[in-house]
């Protein structure tokens, strides 16, 4: 197995791969010939559509989507790269369809303001003439204003002899002029939507918006008597989706938006324009309701595989007949073409974040390497780009703390300690609460009781202990599970239960099978990864030999007794040598994906096994009775010359 880089170069070229001295691949190597002192070397493109790795279907639904102005869905694991993909379209579209929108008082009808639109960058200017005639207008206005008020005061004072009389008609003709003025105030238009500083289209991020903020919303007025109510055009405010014309809206996890919503977005879309009005309670209401204002853009909706579930089967028609749908890919071939571009895309997280200090050549190898276990595949690196970004910035920010002048191998080693998952930690701290206690068992032989391996979350494996119990049954005999097990772990149980009265010796029909999942947690046990486990479980409970305590093991299990790829092999292997124990039974057809960690490779024995007679063969101790069972078993294990991890049919997908 490949780990750490041992080498490092000087320059910016492609070079033939060389080779270290230890059978381990170079840092050279682990970069695809790329031959360089630190990340500085490396030419970052400028436009965002270049920078995207491993995208390719992805990238080329975008060009030809930007070109012919198409919607995009995008599905697939969160980081893949769907909002930079997204951001990148819009360097695509031509900025020269750019408009600003203005919103005016309508003498006719205060409460429909009139939409306008002009050439991007004019809107401020027509604003700034707007005023300057306003103020004009309000300057003679309160000239005369006070020529009026200083005439009656005088009257009443010096000729009249009515004082009070005066100074009332005073106040209702200064009241007259500040409700006039009122009007003044709302001849002055306002910019809705100003595009006048762009250099690109625009790109609206509307991920979790709510209606006010995705469709345009009318602010409350406190205000709303006695001459100090603010024009109802002053109050529109716009939404995404008219900040967006002539660019792109995305909207990540698209059917988290509510069904008004969305069928107001599918209006939006199919109109190319959208009226604002009040979208809420804190908003002015229904009364005030603007003409039509542009929503003509390009929206690129994303989300994982449930969003198309959850999403408005109206909204999805739209998208797909006047647009395309992509899936995103977890994984890209292990290349140095590919390799290449990874420690492009370390150079730009450096370059864009802007306080990082640059990596060196082995650091840029280590988290090569990084994305080769997160792949969970031989010959594949990850493309959740943005959690291996998190720990490109975690390991920079490392080497900044230390003030260092360029990020080592020693910092993303560092980096890769302290970045670990919620997942991990609780696993990590789960496994010594677990020695505290006596619950972890690495050691001596029990009957019934095996060492199984799970993961929590994504990337954390943990020890998971199966103890079976075989007792005589008062009716009809069965398998009762225990440990909060879910859906596809249930349909395990049960096709155990088929392998096991297969194999065993004795009738099942006439006992019952206790099996426990010790310390499975409130979340219960999902998949059948631990089919093997409760298997090995059940048999040794039933012939009454001992299992070896020092083995652990993980793979599913078919009908017929084939073992079956599982996933998060490696992460299983790491937890079972942090937990002490000895050796690991994994799948075969798994052997190919397991990338651990050098500080774990040497303590421990991997053991790739294709059937339950040679899971046996390892787990249980050896006895009388396991040669029994074993010859037994010889009679239905795969012969030579048959693939002895599956039938005739193609490997089945880890579970």
């Amino acid at each position: 197995m490949k780990t750490g880089p041992s080498a490092r170069a000087s320059t910016g070229t492609p070079q033939s791969p060389g080779s270290s001295t230890d059978g381990e691949e170079s840092t050279v190597e682990l970069l695809g010939g790329l031959d360089i002192e630190t990340t500085a070397d490396i030419e970052v493109p400028d436009r965002l559509i270049d920078q995207v790795i491993g995208q390719d279907r992805a990238r080329d639904v975008v060009l030809k989507a930007a070109q012919q102005r198409r919607h995009v869905m995008m599905i697939g694991t969160p980081g893949t790269g769907k909002s930079m993909l997204a951001k990148a379209m819009s360097q695509l579209l031509p900025r020269e369809e750019l408009r600003d929108v203005l919103v005016s008082h309508n003498p006719n009808d205060g409460n429909r303001p009139t939409i306008r639109t002009v050439p991007a960058g004019e809107g401020q200017a027509i604003i700034e003439q707007h005023r300057v005639e306003a103020r004009k207008r309000g300057q003679l206005r309160t000239m005369v204003m006070w020529l009026v008020l200083v005439a009656i005061l005088a009257y009443a004072f010096l000729v009249a002899g009515e004082p009070l009389l005066g100074v009332l008609a005073a106040v209702v003709v200064f009241y007259i002029f500040r409700v006039s003025g009122r009007t003044q105030r709302a001849s002055v238009p306002k910019i809705l939507v100003s595009n006048a500083d762009r250099h690109v289209a625009p790109f609206e991020d509307a991920t979790g918006a709510h209606a006010g903020a995705l469709l345009g919303d009318v602010r409350h007025d406190p205000y709303q008597s006695g001459g100090l109510a603010t024009p109802s055009h002053d109050r529109v405010e716009a939404g995404a989706i008219h900040k967006a014309s002539n660019g792109v809206l995305f909207v990540d996890e698209i059917n988290t938006l509510g069904v008004r919503s969305q069928q107001k977005l599918m209006t939006a879309i199919q109109e190319g324009e959208f009226s604002i009005t009040g979208q809420s309670e804190q908003s002015s209401g229904a009364m005030v309701k603007t003409d039509p204002v542009p929503t003509d853009f390009v929206m690129i909706a994303a989300g994982n595989m449930d969003a198309m579930g959850n999403m408005h089967p109206a909204l999805r028609s739209r998208i797909k007949g006047y647009g395309y749908e992509v899936y995103m890919d977890d994984t890209i071939e292990d290349t140095p073409e590919t390799r290449r571009k990874y420690a492009r895309f370390v150079a730009q997280e450096v370059e864009n974040d802007g306080r990082l200090p640059h990596f060196e050549a082995d650091a840029v190898a280590e988290i090569v390497l990084e994305a080769r276990r997160r792949a969970g595949r031989k010959g594949h690196l990850t493309l959740a780009f943005r959690n291996l970004g998190g720990l490109v910035r975690v390991a920079g920010d490392i080497a900044r703390d230390e003030g260092a002048p360029v990020t080592t191998r020693a910092h993303v080693l560092a980096a890769k300690r302290r970045a670990r998952s919620i997942e991990q930690q609780l696993a990590d701290e789960y496994i010594e609460r677990r020695k505290d206690y006596d619950l972890s068992l690495v050691e001596g032989s029990v009957v019934g009781r095996v060492n199984g391996l799970a993961v929590m979350g994504e990337d954390s494996g943990i020890v998971l202990p199966v103890i079976a119990e075989v007792t005589q049954s008062q009716g009809a005999g069965g398998v009762i599970a225990t440990g909060g097990l879910q859906e596809v772990a249930t349909e395990a149980v049960q096709n155990v239960s088929a392998v096991v009265k297969k194999y065993a010796s004795v009738d099942l029909d006439e006992m019952d099978v206790h099996v426990q999942f010790v310390g499975a947690g409130a979340g219960g046990v999902d998949g059948d990864s631990a089919s093997v486990t409760v298997a090995t479980a059940v048999v040794s409970a039933l012939e009454a030999i001992p299992v070896d305590q020092s083995v652990a093991m993980t793979g599913s299990l078919s009908v017929r007794g084939d073992v079956l790829p599982v996933g998060g092999v490696t992460y299983k292997i790491e937890a079972a040598a942090k937990a002490g124990l000895e050796t690991i039974v994994i799948p075969a057809a798994n052997e190919q994906d397991v990338l651990v960690e050098s500080e774990y490779r040497d303590r421990v024995r991997i053991v790739p096994v294709s059937h339950i007679s040679e899971v046996l063969d390892v787990a249980l101790v050896d006895a009388v009775e396991k040669e029994s069972l074993l010859d037994r078993l010889s009679s239905y294990a795969p012969g030579p010359g048959r693939d002895r991890n599956r039938g005739p049919g193609p490997t089945p997908a880890p579970q």
